[in-house]
């Protein structure tokens, strides 16, 4: 009812306000009683006028998420992999066990906050606008220590709220590293093996964890590769997830510290992002570029990602910011 009076207000207003004369009260009503009849009529018109947890309003778009992750994340070939078959055969089960888990780790700017709004896209018609889609930040929403168990109850309290509101909601834990110990595990439960908890189900939720913690593992694997000859292709998940779930565990700054999360193997897959290469930057800013609606220069990309900074010192391989700068770079090179 609340939808269907805004309609007719809607539209007595926008006549009212228009070029033509003012329209009587009882044409006015008239109009109204005519929009409350057709939406009792046809309720599910409802469903395209404000967002709700429908299929007209999410549903995954497999083809969508594949041709993004191709064209618009460069460098992360592990990443997308991984990415694509965990959450394709997640939305394809209809029944799954659990909630599907994702904690993704990387050095800043390598492309992890891209590849959940991607997620989000690929799921939701409003992609991170939507209701349904939740984004906590560490330093903004979890500041202060000594309030550590108020934020349990209030992030226990949030997710159950809007699970229960709709069961395929998605939560984006963002600086991980900077978060609480412990205040993760406050939320185990939703992430386990129960059919319901209290009368709901959190088993078609999504969480995704992004942590800078364990970079530095991720990186010396990337290293290692390279001095060896060999090509960044070869790296493979096996190389990366087992050393890096250990070292968030055991990491007191990673927010997974002794985690019952990892020691309960909640966690489906620990994602790894790699150090960006010189031509992913310059595939980053030719992107922006048109993004910004100009014409991709390569030229002017190219100056850009020379003044920035890069190791081994002398070969100049890996970047140390990613592509995080590189949207406001530009606008100085342009």
């Amino acid at each position: 009812m609340r939808l269907t009076w805004s309609l007719a207000l809607l539209l007595c207003s926008s006549t009212m306000s228009g070029a033509i004369e003012p329209i009587s009260t009882g044409i006015a009503m008239g109009i109204a009683a005519a929009v409350t009849g057709f939406l009792a009529r046809y309720q599910n018109v409802l469903y395209y006028f404000q967002e709700c947890c429908r299929p007209e309003w999410m549903s995954y778009n497999k083809t969508g998420l594949e041709e993004d992750l191709r064209t618009k994340l460069f460098g992360q070939h592990v990443a997308a992999r991984v990415i694509l078959k965990a959450v394709t055969g997640f939305m394809n089960n209809k029944n799954p066990r659990k909630p599907l888990v994702l904690s993704l780790h990387g050095w800043t700017g390598t492309g992890k906050n891209y590849v959940s709004q991607l997620i989000a896209e690929s799921i939701y018609c409003k992609g991170m606008t939507s209701g349904f889609v939740h984004l906590f930040t560490a330093t903004a929403h979890f500041p202060h220590e000594m309030h550590l168990e108020l934020y349990k109850s209030q992030l226990q309290q949030w997710i159950k709220g809007n699970v229960t509101n709709c069961p395929r909601s998605m939560f984006i834990f963002d600086e991980m590293d900077k978060m609480h110990p412990g205040l993760i595990d406050s939320i185990k439960p939703y992430l386990d093996f129960y059919d319901n908890l209290d009368g709901v189900s959190y088993r078609q939720a999504i969480f995704i964890f992004l942590s800078n913690a364990g970079g530095e593992n991720i990186v010396q694997v990337a290293l290692d590769f390279w001095t060896a000859g060999r090509e960044r292709e070869e790296i493979e998940l096996k190389h990366l997830e087992t050393a890096l779930s250990l070292s968030v565990f055991n990491n007191k700054n990673s927010g997974f510290w002794h985690t019952s999360l990892i020691d309960k193997n909640l966690v489906d897959f620990f994602v790894p992002f790699l150090p960006l290469e010189y031509k992913h930057v310059v595939q980053c800013g030719l992107a922006e570029m048109a993004a910004k609606g100009l014409t991709p220069d390569e030229e002017v990309v190219d100056r850009m990602a020379r003044d920035l900074s890069f190791f081994p010192k002398e070969e100049r391989v890996f970047s140390r910011q990613g592509c995080k700068i590189i949207s406001s770079r530009l606008d100085f090179y342009i």
